[in-house]
């Protein structure tokens, strides 16, 4: 299983526009509904920062293959004020999620 968090943070005007980026990307990711792929994204209480996670079974992630998620990251570095910092990371614990 491999596990993958993003954290950064858009400019105050880019946020709606990121929102829309990123909800487009969860709109194909229905459609094409890859097996052993989980993914989720929180924008945090500030409005500007967003947190995404995401877990494999395999060692690709489909993200790449979506033309929505190309869209979104095409002018990443634009929309941010402090740009993508990308971890692995191993779950020490969950809850019901």
């Amino acid at each position: 299983m491999n596990r993958v968090v993003v954290r950064y943070r858009v400019k105050p005007e880019q946020a709606e526009r990121n929102e829309e980026l990123v909800r487009a990307v969860y709109e194909e990711l229905r459609s094409a509904d890859p097996a052993g792929f989980r993914y989720t994204t929180f924008r945090l209480e500030d409005g500007i920062s967003f947190v995404h996670i995401a877990e494999t079974e395999g060692d690709e992630s489909p993200l790449p293959k979506l033309a929505a998620f190309r869209e979104f990251q095409k002018d990443i570095v634009d929309r941010c004020d402090e740009p993508p910092v990308v971890s692995k990371a191993a779950q020490v614990g969950a809850f019901r999620f």
